[in-house]
């Protein structure tokens, strides 16, 4: 790429820097938390739109992609689960095509008053844009959106095509980027801005979501010995994950990229309820837990192992042999990724090109980081052989209190995406 034509690009990405910031304030003040996208998901669509991009919006069927590899069950209706993708078509065709994926749907705030300020009125403060979502992972898709704008200033389009990703489900399943593929959205590369601190994530884990339902025996509380508490009961099976937890993270069982990882998979109990009246032996309960594994970990054999221990704990319980737990699996059943295994040539020039266009923003080299968290980009990496960048802005405290995004940040993200397309995809005149 000729230098005048970077200078360009990051010279249109500065002139329209405070548009960009506007924007992702309107899009963070969206609460798009899971079954409230649609908000959010319009204002996609409209900017998408305004741009000229083919749009391409919908509701996901179940029915559609329950079959297809890496499908998460789901408990609830999928009445409200929008996706979509504003489509750029290349009149030459002459470069490769791109798919610019990111996700709408945040977590939710937790209790307001543990904020500083409201998580879905942003503001900016010391170079950093406050709210739930900015970081993981608006921030994402407004670099992505103002990247090709950035092309578009410069009066150049890509010269392949180009399918940009609004989709709902990360934070709990993946199914809507699985939904994207399931409608024929495939390309050469994908590129998802999560906020990594502008690393390139070469490895990430696969998660499992289970439930563990118990039943108890109920009497009033003078009479407790007579009954089973189905609350405390969960607490010898949650100390027996935890320790299945150990042996999973111990050095022997660690792949090459988490080597270096003391404890890489986390075990966490993200919820439990159970009882119906404080002076009642509670009758039942349910914790929900969510569990990592490494990338090549059979999810299979992981389900059976956890299965097994739940069970064995349960048989040395006094009450829970003659009642055991049910174990029901919901959201995340995520194998783990790792773009580092991809060997095809495809994979090492995406990574160069984008290894090029970090160096010119930032000027230091591109780092290489193994997460311990899952992204999207298992989708187009195991089940479409598409190499996935996942490379974005810096960001604080995503999933927790005054979640925030350096700014900053995402202008070199925007900046490096920019490049990227043109070197990926090449240009084409507008």
């Amino acid at each position: 790429m000729h230098e005048d034509l970077k200078n360009r690009l990051c010279d249109a990405v500065d002139q329209k820097f405070e548009r960009q910031v506007a924007f992702l304030s309107a899009l963070t003040a969206h609460p798009s938390t899971r079954g409230n996208e649609q908000s959010a998901q319009g204002f996609m669509a409209d900017e998408l739109g305004a741009r000229g991009y083919e749009l391409d919006r919908w509701q996901i069927d179940i029915a559609e992609i329950q079959h297809l590899p890496g499908f998460s069950p789901v408990l609830g209706p999928y009445d409200d689960a929008v996706n979509v993708v504003g489509i750029h078509r290349s009149r030459t065709q002459n470069g490769r095509s791109l798919i610019l994926n990111g996700h709408i749907d945040v977590v939710p705030a937790g209790p307001l008053d543990m904020w500083d300020s409201p998580p879905f009125e942003p503001r900016v403060a010391d170079g950093w844009l406050y709210g739930r979502g900015g970081g993981d992972m608006k921030a994402g898709l407004a670099s992505n959106l103002f990247a090709l704008d950035a092309l578009t200033t410069c009066g150049l389009a890509p010269g392949g095509d180009v399918y940009f990703q609004s989709v709902v489900e990360e934070e709990c399943t993946g199914n809507g980027a699985l939904a994207c593929l399931a409608r024929g959205y495939t390309a050469d590369a994908a590129l998802i801005p999560e906020p990594f601190s502008e690393h390139l994530v070469t490895a990430q884990l696969g998660v499992i979501w289970f439930q563990v339902h118990l039943t108890g025996l109920p009497t009033h509380v003078a009479y407790a010995g007579t009954g089973a508490n189905a609350i405390e009961a969960a607490f010898p099976l949650i100390h027996a994950l935890h320790k299945m937890e150990h042996r999973w993270n111990a050095s022997e069982n660690r792949p090459d990229e988490y080597g270096h990882m003391d404890h890489a998979l986390n075990l966490n109990i993200g919820k439990i309820e159970g009882g119906d009246w404080t002076s009642s032996v509670p009758a039942w309960s349910v914790f929900d837990v969510r569990m990592a594994i490494f990338p090549g970990q059979s999810i299979d054999a992981a389900k059976a192992e956890i299965e097994q221990v739940i069970m064995d704990a349960a048989r040395e319980n006094a009450f829970l042999r003659n009642s055991l737990p049910e174990v029901v699996y919901h959201g995340f059943h995520a194998e783990g990724y790792a773009l580092s295994r991809d060997s095809s040539a495809n994979a090492a020039s995406a990574i160069a090109a984008l290894d090029m266009a970090h160096q010119s923003v930032s000027g230091t080299a591109l780092q290489r980081e193994a997460i311990t968290a899952t992204t999207d980009a298992r989708f187009f990496g195991l089940y479409a052989d598409t190499p996935a960048l996942v490379y974005g802005p810096r960001a604080q405290a995503i999933h927790g209190f005054n979640e925030r995004v350096d700014l900053e940040s995402m202008r070199r993200i925007t900046k490096a995406t920019a490049l990227f397309i043109a070197d990926w995809c090449g240009t084409e005149e507008v």
